[in-house]
């Protein structure tokens, strides 16, 4: 299993259909009972739904409806300061709520205009082949849980906070989407585990924690740090590398702290041209291609 899969709490269901979501022991919620079996709750709904149905909508209790407030008028004032201007126009032409959770279909509905992205329950982690594979027709498979109400500016683990939030938001931008399409086309013809493995870890170090420069100042276009409170005012502190697939491809991460490395785009369009380019030509011969031309630089 890949590293990223570590921030997902595990999701078992028993022979009788009981849905456990296996909360860590320094998890916010683990020792909230009701939260435990609301976070059950919504992952059952999540995994029974089938292609086609419609999507599950989740009432949504004070206390989460109070977490999305606080958090989302908290990322505004962040985006406002740190995200890049792509970001902030899709952000602001998308037009998420600030006052409730958006269930996922309205989602999707404020997107449609924009992208067409869709999106569609997830009870947690999504195998990678299938999380990135759907991007090619433009579907988007999303959590529909909220962080425990005694930590709202901080998550162990992906939640609606980060998938609306930090990813509508890019998705909302066509340059952005494209760009999601690309590796779902890409993935469609991947075979080998370790070629997966190669574009997931340029994924993380471009459209999740991705930066650009922008009038002389360091901004965030990555939905990592669009939906992280804490790590968006930290990631000018992290040693900035130029783009460049093959480090972001094989440099080790870990999921646990703020990335200390970051990769830089000079604008937009380079990310376009380097992050999409690779996306748009890459096989399962495309790792050991770039680590053999990187050892014959040296």
């Amino acid at each position: 299993m890949f590293t990223e899969a570590q921030l997902y709490s595990p999701v078992t269901r028993r022979d009788d259909g009981d849905v456990t979501v296996h909360l860590s022991a320094d998890h916010p919620g683990v020792g909230d009972p009701d939260y435990r079996a609301r976070r059950n709750a919504i992952a059952a709904l999540a995994l029974d739904h089938r292609p086609g149905a419609p999507v599950p909508r989740i009432d949504y209790t004070a206390d989460e409806q109070r977490v999305w407030r606080i958090v989302s008028a908290e990322l505004r004032r962040k985006h406002r300061a740190y995200a890049c201007g792509e970001v902030l126009r899709s952000a602001g032409a998308l037009g998420l709520p600030g006052d409730h959770i958006p269930q996922l279909d309205e989602v999707t509905a404020l997107l449609a205009p924009h992208t067409g992205f869709r999106y569609v329950p997830a009870a947690g982690l999504v195998p990678l082949r299938e999380f990135f594979g759907s991007f090619a027709d433009r579907i988007f498979h999303s959590t529909q849980y909220i962080r425990h109400h005694s930590a709202p500016l901080y998550t162990p683990e992906p939640d609606a906070v980060h998938e609306i939030i930090g990813h509508a938001n890019q998705l909302a931008s066509p340059r952005f989407a494209a760009l999601y399409e690309l590796v779902g086309a890409a993935v469609a013809r991947l075979e080998t585990d370790a070629a997966l493995k190669f574009l997931a870890d340029v994924f993380w170090f471009s459209l999740e924690f991705g930066v650009v420069r922008e009038h002389g100042e360091i901004r965030c276009y990555g939905a990592g740090l669009l939906s992280s409170y804490g790590e968006i005012e930290e990631f000018r502190a992290a040693r900035l590398r130029p783009l460049d697939i093959a480090a972001m491809g094989t440099l080790a991460y870990d999921i646990t702290h703020y990335q200390p490395v970051l990769f830089c785009a000079e604008s937009v369009a380079e990310i376009e041209d380097v992050v999409g380019g690779f996306f748009a030509e890459m096989d399962d011969d495309t790792p050991d291609r770039l680590g053999a031309s990187r050892a014959a630089a040296s």
